[in-house]
């Protein structure tokens, strides 16, 4: 498997988006979200959706250079209509929007409608952490084509519908729960497809409903399932509510249009910590809640205990080392991507 360097990828994804329209700010700003995505090890948020947003871009179902319109602003609220713009883009400036609501006013709220993928929902909310609060976001993609069946269903009927919450620490950086409420992203089919793997069990089921561990029997008409296993009512509950926040309180909608195009609604919660108590004994709790835990004895089969997005923390300092492990396939669409627009690919191998 080609291993890239992170850098020289993020150089040849801004070249890519600026060739096809999109500012050079903007074309910054998705291909380091992308990139990052990679860095945390889910490739399905990363460089392998570059052929989809080029595509979509040459199509006009994005609007690379979109106004991104502030339609209801409120001391404690927002709502944004992004015209079509890049998801990335439109996300990130509603973020900051809700941050600088909740540093005046201790809590706010936006909505985001009528924009592309925003790609890992755990980007958006430890950009909130990272400024000392408490971010929520949560997506859906509204009349777009399905992917997940409800509990006791086999049909396609709900999105992944992903959540994040991220929380500041004082030592660790952002802890980030970034889950989809699905047993997992669209995208990891794809990619277990492209490197010839299975999937675990319980992740979909086949056409007739059957359960099975094929990623391919997903593009015949299979269905990912909600989190949960033989609990997965529970994971169809979070999928139902995440729906509402970003579906039907972004007035995106819900349903499946077949020919629908992939419109992720957002809903951004921030909490400021120091609306509720002091923030410096707040971030010290947080360590001294990650140590408590961990300080658990362990199960057997377990080697340690760790916190929500530890894991993906490590990744990304040795991808960042070692560069970031690319199917042959997706570096393949890339390099053809990039040829067809006049970008140079070379230097994006650091080894194999």
């Amino acid at each position: 498997m080609p291993y890239l360097s992170a850098d020289a990828l993020a150089g040849v994804l801004r070249e890519v988006y600026v060739a096809v329209g999109v500012p050079p700010d903007a074309a910054e700003v998705v291909a380091n979200a992308q990139v990052e995505a990679d860095l945390a090890g889910h490739a399905s948020h990363g460089v392998m959706k570059t052929a989809d947003y080029v595509a979509l871009i040459e199509r006009g179902h994005l609007v690379p250079d979109a106004e991104i319109e502030l339609v209801d602003d409120r001391p404690n609220s927002a709502v944004i209509d992004a015209h079509w713009a890049l998801g990335f883009v439109a996300t990130q400036q509603a973020v900051d929007l809700a941050g600088d609501k909740a540093e005046r006013h201790g809590v706010a709220a936006v909505t985001v409608r009528q924009q592309g993928h925003i790609g890992r929902l755990g980007a958006y909310s430890s950009r909130a952490a990272q400024r000392g609060l408490i971010g929520l976001v949560t997506a859906d993609s509204g009349r777009a084509p399905k992917s997940v069946a409800p509990y006791g269903g086999r049909g396609r009927r709900l999105g992944t519908n992903p959540l994040s919450i991220a929380v500041p620490s004082g030592s660790h950086g952002p802890i980030v729960l970034d889950m989809a409420t699905a047993t997992a992203a669209k995208g990891k089919l794809t990619v277990a497809r492209d490197r010839g793997d299975t999937v675990p069990e319980g992740w979909l089921v086949d056409a007739d409903g059957r359960p099975t561990t094929d990623p391919g029997a997903y593009d015949e008409g299979g269905a990912l399932l909600p989190l949960g296993a033989d609990q997965a009512y529970k994971g169809f509950g979070l999928s139902f509510m995440i729906e509402v926040l970003s579906g039907l309180l972004t007035g995106i909608g819900f349903g499946t249009d077949p020919d629908g195009i992939h419109n992720d609604g957002v809903f951004i919660a921030a909490f400021a910590v120091d609306a509720f108590r002091d923030q410096g004994a707040f971030e010290r709790d947080v360590d001294d809640f990650v140590a408590y835990l961990k300080q658990t004895p362990l199960a057997q089969g377990h080697d340690e205990i760790l916190y929500p997005g530890e894991l993906e923390h490590r990744r990304a300092e040795h991808y960042h080392r070692d560069g970031i492990p690319v199917g042959s396939h997706t570096l393949a669409h890339l390099t053809r991507v990039a040829e067809r627009l006049g970008v140079e690919t070379r230097g994006l191998t650091v080894a194999t």
